[in-house]
């Protein structure tokens, strides 16, 4: 890996903007995105419905290509999805008709399996890649769960068994589009929870969508804001400079805690509020 992996600029969005074509004309999702994100940083994006969230996060993992701008990671342009980065769905997108493990074996076996390996490296065995996949399942705590199908637990193991997926790849960066947002409140907060301890032991960069204040400032570094689309583009970078490991019980009394929480509603819902008032 290049040197720039290590600089403050490990993923690196300049002058992005996107446009898509629609029946009624083009359409301006995204304007002069400038953004930046370092190594091992937990990165939330916030907005109302329709800011470009969920597109930003597919062109950082180059499931589109911008209409202007560039992006980087590690010092290379982003030009198609690769490796380095996985993405995390809202939905979880498992096959049925395989078990948890074969669902993650089947995404480690396509990236480290085949003639070549991940990045041209040596082909692993079959064992190699069944003790990548036990790995990640035991990360996101689903050992005992391993031989299920996807009927046969809740919607809580499966999100987990997508975050297993993505990580068994190794990924120096993951992509997460509202992975909790199907979920009911209580099993959402046990999955952030577990969330922080995952990052924790992968070291990964992580950006993240949300629509959730709370979960943002639990959860993130920084908080990038969003303005109302089209057109969208960043209106705010709030760094949150909460200790970690951090404990939901902890935070619910901490007053720095509640001054973001404040800032980010305040930008949602008093300096971004149109939305809210066109849809009443």
């Amino acid at each position: 890996m290049s040197n720039n992996a290590n600089t403050a600029k490990y993923i690196e969005i300049a002058g992005v903007a996107q446009s898509f074509a629609t029946a009624k004309g083009i359409f301006p999702a995204l304007r002069d995105i400038d953004l930046t994100i370092e190594r091992g940083e937990f990165v939330t994006l916030i907005g109302h419905s329709g800011c470009g969230k969920s597109t930003l996060l597919n062109l950082i993992a180059g499931l589109t290509t911008p209409t202007e701008g560039h992006l980087l990671c590690a010092g290379r342009e982003i030009t198609g999805p690769g490796p380095e980065r996985a993405v995390v769905f809202q939905n979880h997108s498992l096959l049925p008709w395989l078990t948890c493990f074969e669902n993650v074996y089947l995404g480690v076996e396509r990236v480290f399996g085949g003639s070549r390996g991940r990045l041209g490296a040596p082909s692993e065995s079959k064992a190699q890649l069944k003790a990548r996949t036990d790995a990640a399942l035991a990360l996101v705590g689903l050992t005992a769960a391993a031989q299920k199908r996807p009927g046969e637990i809740s919607g809580g193991m499966k999100q987990r068994v997508g975050i297993a997926r993505a990580l068994a790849m190794e990924p120096q960066v993951l992509l997460m589009d509202e992975p909790f947002g199907a979920l009911d409140a209580l099993t959402r907060a046990k999955l952030q929870d577990e969330l922080l301890e995952i990052v924790a032991k992968s070291s990964a960069t992580v950006v993240m969508v949300t629509h959730d204040v709370d979960e943002a400032v639990l959860l993130s570094d920084r908080i990038v804001m969003l303005t109302n689309g089209p057109a969208a583009t960043v209106g705010d970078v709030l760094k949150v400079e909460l200790p970690r490991p951090r404990r939901r019980v902890d935070l619910a009394e901490s007053a720095q805690y509640a001054k973001y929480r404040r800032a980010v509603i305040d930008f949602l819902y008093t300096r971004q509020a149109h939305v809210e008032r066109l849809a009443a």
